[in-house]
């Protein structure tokens, strides 16, 4: 790390910011003074509660005004943070849990019917929900904490089959948050909206990022759409993966809230073209990214203002990152690379001996350095001898007017070994015309890329991930095809 220590950043923002609104939750407002003052209590009461540095403490829970109270009391105290999403079976959760040596699990949800007969150890939210400790330091004490130490420990989302456990330092989030803000930048009266969960990184993204601007995070409610936070609580910033973007062009937006709006961060795979196209058309702030759980969100991003063709790209790499790509396959490291891997007590950082990561992604940098983001290498499966990328067919699919959205999986084939098949999200939500959709795949594709069959997009797409899951979706396909 460039240093060792830094002032605790929301206890600098306290100093800096102590009456401007920190977190927004429906008619409840904290203040940057209120946020310090009740992360400093709960910091007290959990460490009564022998929660030490180094303890990892589990948090399942869905977004609320409490989850990033726990999260920087426990980064207080050197304890670590370790987020589980509260879809996952029980079952699945434990075992997660069990994968990294975690005992002390605070469940808000009820997740866990018998946390004590699992041998672990449940702590309630009432240790935030007390009031202030008369001990606590107030908001002008200045707080310093250690960039190095374990602060989060995150499960993937997405790739393999097994989720994978990857560790942060307190460091890599600071790092991440300093270079996307010298990108996007973040000020005073700026608010964004927590539309991604905690227990995504790019949720915890937007908690750093708003700190080291003295924004104000915007936690909606369990059922408020994005245009409807957007209005009801005026937000300026936004965190998107494609489906909510598309959610939100089909719910409409004035034009009054598009001025408002300062930024709209669309990640998390593959963007469709036609979504781009449509969203810089209504007049949107739109900055395309490319990032990835291990490098504690986004490596690059578009700057702003870029022209559209720009926007079919990722973007430059960000400071305090560096990226190459190498055979097609894209290498990242800097200040955001994670610790490694966790297994018990074990952590493996997997570089090569220049300190590079290899993510799994395919890519290509242009000439002026803004990279084009590919695919996953193991999405690519092979029919009849050839190598098929799912994202290239894709791209070229979501170019046709009516299609909003596609996904190509593949199904098992007696012949050619797999085929591909594609899931198709139509704009007025009508079935497309297959003669017609292959004819014009067949001047942008070779013919053993084009699907031998077209899905309708199922009202689950296996997007508990915030992405469509292509393992749920070749499964599907593979029944669908049977019938």
């Amino acid at each position: 790390m460039t240093v060792s220590s830094i002032q605790c950043p929301l206890n600098s923002a306290a100093e800096r910011y102590e009456n401007l609104p920190a977190l927004i939750a429906g008619d409840r407002v904290i203040s940057y003074g209120e946020y310090e003052r009740v992360v400093g209590s709960t910091a007290v009461r959990l460490k009564r509660m022998r929660v030490a540095k180094g303890r990892r403490v589990a948090i399942i829970s869905n977004n609320r005004w409490e989850y990033p109270v726990l999260l920087f009391a426990l980064m207080r105290l050197g304890a670590v943070a370790c987020p589980a999403n509260p879809r996952f079976p029980e079952e699945s959760i434990l075992t997660l849990l069990r994968k990294i040596d975690c005992i002390t699990v605070m469940d808000p949800l009820n997740k866990l019917t018998n946390v004590t007969s699992d041998g672990m150890r449940g702590i309630g939210l009432d240790v935030i929900l007390r009031g202030q400790e008369p001990d606590v330091n107030n908001a002008s004490s200045r707080v310093l904490t250690d960039l190095n130490h374990d602060a989060t420990i995150i499960f993937t989302s997405g790739t393999s089959a097994r989720p994978k456990a990857v560790v942060h330092s307190l460091g890599n989030h600071y790092y991440s948050a300093l270079g996307s803000n010298r990108n996007i930048a973040v000020q005073p009266g700026d608010r964004w909206l927590l539309s991604l969960p905690l227990y995504h990184v790019g949720g915890l993204g937007i908690l750093f990022r708003t700190l080291l601007g003295g924004g104000a995070v915007v936690i909606p409610g369990e059922n408020e759409s994005i245009a409807e936070s957007i209005e009801k609580h005026d937000v300026t910033h936004l965190s998107l993966v494609s489906t909510q973007l598309y959610r939100l062009l089909n719910d409409g937006l004035t034009l009054q809230r598009i001025k408002r709006l300062k930024a709209v961060l669309v990640g998390g795979s593959a963007v469709p073209t036609s979504l781009i196209a449509r969203a810089h058309e209504a007049g949107l702030p739109l900055y395309t990214t490319y990032g990835l759980t291990e490098m504690a969100s986004q490596v690059t991003t578009t700057a702003p203002q870029e022209p559209s063709d720009r926007l079919l790209t990722s973007g430059k790499v960000l400071d305090y990152r560096s990226l190459n790509v190498s055979d097609g396959e894209i290498l990242v490291k800097g200040e955001t690379l994670f610790k490694g891997y966790v297994q018990g007590r074990t952590t493996t950082l997997p570089v090569d001996d220049e300190g590079w990561f290899r993510t799994g992604d395919l890519g290509r940098l242009d000439s002026d350095g803004y990279l084009k983001f590919l695919g996953r290498k193991d999405n690519m499966f092979v029919s009849g001898g050839e190598n098929i990328h799912p994202e290239e067919i894709e791209g070229v699919l979501s170019l046709f007017d009516e299609i909003s959205e596609a996904i190509v999986v593949p199904i098992e084939d007696k012949e050619f070994g797999f085929r591909p098949v594609a899931f198709i999200r139509t704009r007025n939500g009508t079935q497309i015309d297959e003669r017609d959709v292959v004819s014009r795949l067949e001047h942008s594709v070779p013919r053993f890329k084009i699907p031998v069959s077209f899905y309708e997009w199922p009202d689950k797409a296996g997007e508990s991930r915030l992405k469509p899951d292509r393992r749920y979706l070749a499964k599907l396909a593979q029944k669908l095809r049977k019938k």
